[in-house]
């Protein structure tokens, strides 16, 4: 049975499934060309992702396909429970996602997701695929593949594979451009600050902004960020993304001597333990941290929690925490991620190039996986090129191409000064 908060909401979320709809031309396209030829016949997808209107025009060309779907929530905060309602009556997918729900819900979910025995995986964070290896190996036989679109969730398989633990292929989509140099660096980008003004209507212009760790999500922040007349820092582990980050006009520090300077904390790393208490003792008063990365632990929650002599609901999705020295904390989201539960995820037209990818991935495992061992293998070039080439037709860019003479110079290595 599915699992939804009220089923009653699906009117709401229809319409805005369709205006999502309308905004992802490649994944229309796709959907509307596999509905005439069902190339994901027989297939039994369990989809864990965030439970968007993104997510559900997703599931449609996935079922458009014809494929069975069931789909989980891959975060509490995230869910919207009109687009459950309206994903389960209208997109026959069966659905068990419940904005707000505690941890057991959570893997209730999960585990209902599991009961449909899938073929393939559609995972976001790994949640699924470690509870298949660990709580449900019976399922294991049947499944051929599976995807992972998080940086996080590509960290954990990888190092399941590393300790022999991964039973199946996978495909990480995060890792194909068509994902992360958009999805990670515009999507998140966007998104994070629009909950970061949405949780507190702060003036981000002269503001110090921290961002913690400079990938592709922490770019995204830190570029929009100063596009609002934020100062920003960046603190960093790797050499080489901290020299970007100087080079690109952001000051770089370690966390210890940035926390007492910042306005706003924002990781990104997809790291544990990135703000501890010790690291919010020496913060200002009424500094806002926020976390952009997939699991709650990037930020010390409990610390904060155990050290606080206060706590208080100040605004939604906003709560102060007073320390013992006096001055407060504004921890957003409760940790978790701040652009999926204080705003509305990825607008649909980044999330158009995302699904589009991962939808590809999952037909390119229905037709190699068994030529695949267990393990992560890279997205085929042909889906990055197959995606990016459609959503520029989206947009009616055309290309130069290169002519019999230009092919044949970068096919030799006899001309030269």
């Amino acid at each position: 049975m599915p699992l939804l908060r009220d089923p009653a909401l699906a009117d709401e979320g229809a319409s805005k499934i369709d205006f999502a709809y309308r905004r992802m031309p490649v994944l229309r396209a796709l959907a509307e060309r596999w509905a005439r030829e069902k190339p994901l016949a027989g297939a039994r997808i369990s989809a864990c992702l965030h439970v968007t209107t993104e997510t559900a025009n997703l599931c449609r060309a996935l079922v458009a396909g014809g494929a069975q779907v069931a789909l989980c929530a891959s975060n509490p905060l995230s869910t919207k429970d009109d687009v459950a309602a309206a994903i389960q009556r209208d997109l026959g997918v069966e659905v068990f996602a419940v904005h707000g729900c505690d941890r057991d819900t959570y893997y209730r979910q999960m585990a209902g997701a599991l009961d449909l025995r899938p073929t393939l995986i559609v995972d976001d964070g790994a949640d699924l695929t470690a509870a298949i290896h660990e709580n449900r190996p019976e399922l294991l036989p049947d499944i051929i593949g599976g995807t992972e679109i998080t940086s996080t969730g590509v960290v954990r398989m990888r190092n399941m594979a590393v300790d022999g633990a991964l039973r199946y292929p996978v495909l990480p989509t995060n890792d194909a451009v068509t994902k992360h140099l958009f999805d990670n660096r515009f999507g998140t980008g966007q998104n994070t600050i629009d909950g970061l003004l949405r949780a507190t209507n702060m003036l981000l212009a002269g503001a110090t902004v921290v961002v913690a760790g400079y990938g592709w999500c922490g770019r995204g922040v830190a570029a929009r960020a100063r596009g609002m007349g934020a100062e920003v820092i960046v603190t960093e582990i790797s050499p080489v993304r901290a020299l970007e980050a100087r080079l690109e006009g952001m000051r770089v520090l370690p966390m210890r001597q940035a926390a007492p300077l910042a306005d706003v904390v924002v990781t990104t790393t997809g790291n544990r333990d990135i703000v501890t208490i010790a690291h919010m003792r020496h913060m200002k008063d009424g500094v806002v941290i926020a976390n952009s990365g997939h699991f709650d632990l990037e930020i010390d929650v409990d610390g904060l929690t155990e050290a606080a002599t206060h706590r208080q609901y100040v605004r939604e999705h906003c709560v102060a925490y007073t320390l013992p020295q006096g001055h407060r904390i504004l921890l957003l989201a409760e940790g978790r991620l701040l652009g999926q539960a204080a705003a509305e995820a990825h607008p649909a037209e980044v999330m158009d190039m995302t699904f589009a990818t991962q939808a590809l991935a999952v037909h390119h495992l229905t037709r190699y996986a068994s030529n695949l061992s267990p393990g992560v293998h890279p997205i085929p070039r042909a889906i990055e090129d197959e995606v990016a080439s459609a959503k520029l037709d989206a947009y009616g860019i055309t290309l130069d191409e290169l002519s019999p003479r230009q092919r044949d110079y970068l096919g030799s290595w006899r001309i030269g000064t």
